[in-house]
């Protein structure tokens, strides 16, 4: 774990890309923006052949953004200013071709563009409670294990009422939603390694793939088969450039 002195955004170009902090776990595929403010203890965690692009703001402009971590539905404008800011690795601190007042304007437009955009998190929050931790170990081992509620409760030890207020309580969502997502995160980790639809779906517990594509589409706003396009796309377009640019 490690927090910064200025606030970050994180963008997968290519590949998926999980934040860890205290809060929980965010899922970052290629749609979506990260951001994590200045002095958050958080680390990162590639999943997939993984182009990570990274921007730090200046207190200016970070303080037009959430004080607490947040993922963004990122528009078209603001993954090509993204991409537009992330220079060559070797070049960290500028992006080719922007002098300093340039990108200042690029900057600004990234922060409106998210500041317009929803929050639109695929978070797995972290529990607390230690019957909580049990499950959710469990469930990420085994994604694809279909126990309900009141098995799990009688393997650790707790009613399914006792668990059900735990997860509404506790995390603000209900068991079957928050394993919803769990599935969801563990998918695009499969996708982003090359699986297919059809093995991804089984392999993360869907009956079959029509109800593993609504599920995947519902939260994430793409179909399964979209969004392996999409990043195969986006991943050539950024290898064509002459490194795989990094940080901002």
């Amino acid at each position: 774990m490690r927090s910064h002195a200025r606030g970050h955004l994180v963008y997968a170009a290519a590949g998926v890309l999980a934040v860890h902090t205290e809060r929980g776990t965010s899922v970052v595929p290629a749609n979506r923006v990260a951001w994590t403010p200045a002095g958050f203890t958080h680390h990162h965690r590639a999943h997939g052949d993984t182009d990570m692009r990274i921007v730090f703001l200046a207190p200016s402009l970070a303080r037009l953004l959430p004080e607490h971590p947040a993922v963004f539905l990122a528009s078209g404008l603001a993954r090509e200013v993204l991409l537009a800011l992330t220079g060559p690795r070797d070049h960290d601190d500028a992006a080719p071709g922007y002098g300093r007042s340039a990108r200042s304007r690029l900057l600004r437009v990234l922060v409106d563009e998210l500041r317009e955009a929803h929050e639109q998190p695929l978070h797995l929050p972290e529990p607390q409670d230690d019957r909580l931790r049990a499950v959710a170990r469990m469930l990420h081992e085994k994604p694809a294990d279909n126990t309900s509620l009141a098995e799990l409760g009688k393997t650790i030890g707790a009613s399914p009422r006792t668990l059900s207020r735990l997860f509404r309580d506790e995390l603000g969502m209900t068991f079957y939603e928050w394993r919803t997502q769990l599935r969801v995160y563990h998918a695009l980790v499969l996708l982003a390694d090359g699986h297919d639809i059809t093995r991804t779906a089984y392999a993360c517990g869907w009956a079959n793939p029509s109800g593993f594509i609504a599920a995947f589409t519902a939260i994430i706003g793409t179909t399964p088969g979209r969004h392996r396009t999409g990043h195969q796309t986006t991943a050539r377009a950024s290898s064509a450039e002459p490194e795989c640019a990094r940080r901002a």
